[in-house]
């Protein structure tokens, strides 16, 4: 009687499935999956509204990644054509650095000091030098940035340049704004013009 019942249910599940995929299940489901694992531009936006607007960035930027983590959310960009990499850190309470770090004399020590704090790194940075320090537009104010030249280890290029920034929201709340490439790539240009549309 048990393995009647046994047979029963499997041909009712094979029937099931079969008639799932014929009233496009199957399309149902990639869809599903696909979206999921690569979501839209629209739906990366709408993640990235936790760390600030980025409805009105130039369509020569492509947000790639929109997440939270340990307790940071990050919006990671891309700009299309040079592969310039540009980062929004919202690190909450747990401050990783700050506008009067970016300021002081010190500041390559404290950005060293920061990159050790950081666990489960997958980059590991080497001769951090300063080469700049000025002011750049986001989230509606000027920002102190510092420009800064690095090797990397455990990462395909060696050499970059970048900067890093931090901006305040409206409500007083800061943001880390990193942006990087190949040193002979970089181009501050970029930078601001990505960092002046967050809002």
């Amino acid at each position: 009687m048990g393995c009647l019942r046994n047979i029963i249910r499997a041909i009712i599940l094979t029937l099931a499935v079969i008639g799932f995929l014929s009233l496009g299940g199957k399309e149902l489901v990639m869809d599903l999956l696909r979206n999921w694992v690569n979501p839209s531009q629209s739906t990366m936006i709408e993640k990235a509204q936790k760390v600030g607007d980025f409805s009105n960035i130039n369509e020569e930027f492509e947000i790639e990644k929109a997440t939270g983590l340990m307790g940071y959310n990050a919006v990671v960009a891309e700009h299309k054509a040079t592969g310039q990499k540009m980062i929004v850190v919202d690190s909450g309470s747990k401050s990783l650095i700050s506008a009067e770090d970016l300021q002081s004399e010190n500041i390559e020590e404290k950005i060293k000091t920061t990159i050790k704090k950081v666990k489960y790194q997958a980059i590991s940075v080497e001769d951090i030098a300063v080469t700049k320090k000025g002011y750049i537009n986001s989230y509606g104010i000027a920002s102190p940035y510092i420009k800064f030249e690095a090797k990397i280890k455990k990462f395909p290029i060696d050499d970059i340049s970048g900067i890093v920034a931090v901006a305040k929201t409206n409500e007083g709340k800061e943001r880390i704004l990193i942006s990087i490439n190949e040193r002979e790539k970089y181009s501050h240009l970029i930078s601001e013009e990505f960092f002046k549309q967050i809002k």
